[in-house]
């Protein structure tokens, strides 16, 4: 009963989760959010914080300052723009917020591209200028995508939990033959995220009309244009290959970067194949 409370409470919770995320840019309002979990706004507070970690207002302030900070490494949109659409009406209150969080003013970020406060140091992911030899992009038009997944929450080389839960579900679902296509869902930039904050959803994708339940989660994967690069090698370079993909080819591209997730495609299977063997298929989203 106890397990089974805890999934109940455990999806629930990844119900907002999954909305706010994709209502960012919109007013989030109390009482819709606790509506969606399935609490009184009362407890939803307390449920929110004590499953999350940081209550409902430092969870949406770090999102929204997180993705201002993508945007300003990325993208052109002027400050002024990124400002409101991270919540912020006066620019000084935004440029405010933002140095508490980064360490430095917006257009200071935008020049350098990282963090300066990062707390005992910056991220252990290499900075990474080169190209790789037969590095290729295409474009790639992806359909919406239903997917079976499990967060993880925390440093991305720590994923391997989510992934044996996700697998002990779907073995016998009969989900895991030689069709199976395996997905991970990249919702943040360890540069600009604290490493103990870092979302990563292991999925898993679905036939049409089948629903997972309890800390097997269900979502849709967006659509739309992507850049696919193939990475080869360890998955401890994979940062190499993003780094590449999104500091020179994007730019040179004259494409823009779609503010959603990253999605890596994995194409063997760790477990069985030598690291420098290991083929990932990134899909960068575009607009």
């Amino acid at each position: 009963m106890k397990d089974q409370t805890q999934s109940d409470y455990q999806a629930r919770i990844m119900r907002v989760l999954l909305y706010m995320q994709a209502h960012l840019d919109q007013p989030l309002i109390l009482e819709h959010l606790a509506s969606l979990a399935c609490f009184s706004p009362y407890h939803f507070h307390r449920v929110f914080r004590g499953m999350v970690g940081e209550s409902l207002g430092q969870y949406l302030r770090r999102l929204r300052l997180e993705r201002a900070a993508k945007q300003l490494r990325h993208g052109r949109l002027p400050v002024t723009q990124i400002a409101l659409q991270a919540g912020y009406e006066a620019h000084e209150s935004f440029t405010r917020a933002f140095r508490e969080r980064f360490g430095l003013a917006p257009s200071a970020f935008r020049r350098q591209g990282s963090p300066a406060n990062w707390p005992g140091g910056p991220p252990p992911w290499p900075t990474y200028h080169g190209r790789e030899d037969g590095m290729e992009v295409s474009i790639k038009q992806l359909a919406p995508q239903p997917v079976a997944f499990v967060r993880h929450q925390g440093p991305y080389q720590d994923c391997g939990q989510a992934w044996q839960i996700l697998c002990a579900w779907a073995g016998p679902q009969g989900l895991l033959g030689p069709g199976a296509k395996f997905i991970g869902v990249c919702h943040d930039d360890p540069e600009i995220t604290p490493p103990q904050s870092i979302r990563y959803d292991a999925c898993l994708a679905l036939p049409p009309g089948l629903r997972p339940s309890g800390e097997v989660a269900w979502q849709e994967l967006a659509g739309g244009d992507y850049a696919l690069v193939l990475h080869r090698g360890p998955y401890e370079n994979l940062s190499q290959t993003y780094a590449w993909l999104c500091g020179q080819w994007a730019p040179a591209s004259g494409r823009q970067i779609r503010h959603l997730p990253s999605l890596e495609v994995y194409l063997n299977d760790p477990e069985t194949t030598a690291p420098a063997d290991l083929l990932v298929e990134i899909y960068l989203p575009l607009e």
